[in-house]
């Protein structure tokens, strides 16, 4: 095993010590890692799932495979083509990394470092790794909001894991999981906080790159929350650059729901992180509970990672677009006429598509419709 890094502070601690976040600065790590050349004539007759891309991942020979990544690429007009990602084992592209951290998780638990398990999320995230805690025999509890989706709540507790349901939003949820998280024995399978998880989705763009014959659209377009996908998506472009393994460098597209567009804001202001939020109102006696958007997966008002992500969409010639909740549901509409059924954050990306279609692109479909339904 390698050692996390804080690209905050610069503290450094061992990945054996199951420390979930930089304990001085309490921001999230970074891997020292440094991903060798995958030869892309060396990729037929190789395992078929994301393993294959062994030089670029920082663990191998899994016992908690169940197969994921490689997902088909299909073309949904002239220039645009949707991977889908919701062909995976547990219906998201979530599993990409909770592999990661199950395997990782898996290896602690079998040096004593780790009894337990948990993670926090809006649904997929959970419900990938409470499928490869399961595959791996470990102990799993998660946190979610108390108005996540029934189907991913019946999803989660299938593959054996606890639930606790946490009033408020998000960002509650997240505050509730990272108490627990601080207690001993306790692995934090965050896909936020854990590198190992980034490590995983950069398989997406590894997957594309083998399919294109070894090229990249001029486009990559990904919906943002707390940015895994794009992180990873932003790992991948940099080694197959570094590595001579492209020549072009295709602009990383982020795209947010309007209603939720905390990264986008600040992109536009040309700030480095975050904006400051307005002073907030008074909170009623008794509030009413509401989702801000369809996009439930990527209302994220405070990602931990955002410096680093408005700083890869710059690096890789990228913007931010924002899509409204008719958007949102046209595009779900428009899919599942043309034989995808998506669930309401995976279409986001589509949702913005007039914004790109003069380009080659690759969209994301994330999650599987049946986990939310048809957005009403």
């Amino acid at each position: 095993m390698t050692t996390y890094h804080c690209p905050g502070c610069g503290t450094i601690s061992p990945v054996d010590s199951a420390t979930w976040c930089c304990p001085h600065c309490r921001g999230p790590w970074d891997l020292d890692f440094t991903a060798s050349p995958v030869p892309l004539t060396a990729l037929p007759g190789r395992v078929n799932s994301l393993w294959r891309y062994e030089e670029a991942l920082p663990l191998s020979a899994p016992a908690t495979s169940l197969g994921e990544g490689r997902t088909p690429l299909v073309p949904l007009t002239g220039t645009v083509s949707a991977k889908l990602d919701f062909l995976t084992p547990t219906l998201s592209f979530k599993d990409r990394g909770a592999v990661m951290l199950a395997e990782l998780a898996r290896r602690l638990e079998a040096q004593g470092v780790i009894a337990r398990v948990i993670a926090d999320s809006s649904g997929n995230a959970g419900t990938a790794v409470a499928a490869y805690c399961a595959r791996a025999r470990l102990d799993c509890t998660v946190y979610v909001p108390e108005a996540t989706s029934a189907k991913k709540l019946e999803q989660i507790q299938a593959h054996g894991a606890r639930l606790e349901l946490v009033p408020g939003d998000r960002e509650a949820t997240a505050d509730a999981a990272r108490a627990a998280a601080d207690l001993p024995g306790v692995f934090y399978a965050s896909h936020v906080y854990n590198p190992y998880f980034l490590h995983g989705t950069k398989t997406y763009v590894y997957e594309m790159w083998e399919d294109l014959g070894g090229r990249l659209p001029e486009a990559i377009v990904v919906p943002v929350g707390n940015g895994t996908l794009l992180l990873g998506a932003a790992q991948a472009l940099t080694e197959l650059h570094t590595h001579g393994l492209i020549d072009s460098r295709p602009q990383l597209i982020a795209v947010q729901a309007q209603a939720v567009s905390p990264l986008a804001a600040a992109f536009r202001a040309g700030a480095d992180g975050l904006l400051a939020a307005p002073p907030a109102a008074p909170t009623p006696a008794a509030p009413t509970p509401a989702a801000p958007t369809l996009a439930e997966g990527i209302a994220i008002p405070n990602p931990p990672r955002a410096r680093q992500i408005l700083r890869a969409v710059r690096e890789w010639g990228g913007t931010f677009l924002t899509v409204t909740e008719d958007e949102l549901r046209a595009a779900q509409r428009d899919l599942a006429a043309r034989g995808l059924f998506v669930e309401s954050t995976g279409v986001a990306c589509w949702a913005a598509a007039g914004t790109w279609t003069d380009r080659t692109a690759v969209v994301p479909l994330c999650g599987a419709g049946l986990k939310t339904g048809l957005a009403p």
